[in-house]
């Protein structure tokens, strides 16, 4: 990513997540971010994705593909909603806000890979470095590129990205799949 934040930056978009997962935990709307605190790239349009992990487990994870609104209101938004509306969990307590860390990751904007087949597209993946869109009509699904550390076979990737998506495993064989990659910045608390 050419135009990295500053350390200061990440600073802000992490304090900014934390008021935002405590007040949504309290029942609360997040403060919005006072505008004159934040510098022309959190002011600007960007999308993000908010991880928060317990003792290292996931424990919530929402973001957007791609951006709507400033960095500083996304990421608020999206780290209330990894707390509170990741279907996968049930929301976090106030109880647990102690033992929750905060992954922020600022994405690019998704661009469409080309591929003729399943082996091109095997070809053209590129682990830890991508994040995947995988599109099949209305449904779709996304993996950032941390999940390559979990699952760095780029077949079983694309295969339980399919899944995530409600498709066959092997659909991404067997169909031609819309297919976009971005990159991410990522930093934590």
């Amino acid at each position: 990513m050419s135009d990295s934040l500053t350390p200061e930056e990440k600073q802000i978009l992490l304090k900014l997540a934390r008021q935002a997962i405590e007040a949504a935990v309290n029942g609360e709307a997040p403060p919005p971010p006072a505008p004159a605190s934040l510098t022309p790239s959190l002011l600007a349009d960007g999308a993000s994705f908010v991880t928060l992990t317990k003792r290292g487990a996931l424990r919530g994870c929402i973001g957007a593909l791609e951006p709507y609104q400033p960095l500083a209101a996304d990421v608020c938004e999206h780290a209330a909603a990894a707390a509170r509306e990741d279907y996968r969990f049930p929301p976090v307590e106030a109880d647990e806000l102690s033992e929750i860390e905060i992954e922020v990751s600022r994405l690019t904007l998704p661009a469409p890979l080309e591929y003729r087949d399943a082996d091109d597209l095997l070809a053209k993946l590129r682990p830890g470095v991508d994040g995947v869109i995988l599109r099949d009509g209305w449904r779709r699904a996304t993996f950032l590129p941390q999940v390559w550390e979990k699952i760095p076979d780029k077949a079983e990737f694309l295969a339980n990205l399919c899944y995530k998506m409600g498709a066959a495993p092997d659909a991404w064989r067997k169909k031609h799949l819309e297919v976009l990659t971005y990159q991410v910045e990522e930093f934590r608390e």
